[in-house]
């Protein structure tokens, strides 16, 4: 008994002079760089300006999570099917990429609170004929891969039983191809389809119409041990709602009609 008590004595004096772990928000703060990875091909979250520099509403709100930290921002250039991988791989140490908040991914990774919240839209190529969400059954659609989007949409080509969906590795790769007449239609984010219309750069394609996929939250994401950055990253969000700085940017990337990060009937 007595060497119990004196083994038990031992070890509890050793836990109280072993030093405490690091974690990941201590690393962040002590390397004085913060990691984003961030979708370049997603406007209005995230693109090139003229002089090739990133911006969008992720790209700032990296920005702002680094001046939080009082830290310097790194933007990483992160494809929709590279962005779990990258930080897998050490690459970067958050995601700030418009990542749909899944179960699934949560197995993996740490998901945040919602940042940021989409509707879906429908953009046809003109000559396709393809004038709503229901015109696009026996046609030939596409998204990128990964995307909660993309899931939506061939998980509904497979329930018409007619039609073929083809995924593509970007954004770009997907309004190309609708431009050039490869794809039919293609549903994505209401915002993202907006701005690729406008930028001129894929001639021959509208948006016709909304889908009838549930809204999109997504989250930020770390590595799903790293309770102390993830807790962080919480307040910050919520901070960012408070101060009406995720207003602001919601203005200046999208427009005036901000959406509630809340879902009705539940905390999130």
């Amino acid at each position: 008994m007595r060497k119990s008590v004196a083994a038990f004595g031992l070890m509890a004096a050793i836990a109280m002079v072993s030093p405490a772990k690091a974690d990941k928000l201590d690393d962040i703060i002590a390397s004085g760089t913060l990691r984003c990875a961030v979708v370049l091909d997603f406007p209005p979250m995230g693109s090139r300006d003229a002089n090739n520099n990133p911006i969008g509403f992720d790209v700032d709100y990296c920005n702002d999570l680094a001046k939080a930290l009082g830290v310097k921002a790194e933007i990483v250039e992160t494809p929709f099917p590279e962005r779990i991988p990258a930080l897998m791989s050490g690459r970067v140490d958050v995601g700030v990429a418009s990542t749909s908040d899944t179960l699934e991914r949560a197995k993996t990774v740490g998901m945040t609170i919602p940042y940021f919240a989409f509707e879906m839209a429908v953009t046809a190529n003109e000559k396709s004929g393809v004038k709503s969400f229901e015109g696009m059954k026996g046609k030939v659609v596409g998204a990128t891969a990964g995307t909660y989007e993309a899931i939506a949409l061939e998980k509904q080509v497979k329930a018409w039983g007619s039609g073929e969906f083809r995924p593509y590795q970007t954004q770009a790769d997907v309004f190309l191809a609708l431009s050039q007449g490869q794809l039919d239609a293609t549903v994505s984010t209401s915002t993202v389809a907006q701005a690729n219309v406008k930028t001129g750069k894929f001639p021959g394609i509208a948006v016709v119409g909304k889908a009838p996929f549930d809204i999109d939250y997504v989250a930020l994401f770390a590595a799903r041990d790293e309770y102390g950055l993830i807790n962080y990253l919480n307040l910050f969000i919520n901070q960012q709602v408070r101060t009406g700085r995720y207003a602001e940017l919601y203005k200046k990337w999208v427009d005036e009609n901000v959406p509630n990060l809340t879902v009705n009937g539940s905390y999130r």
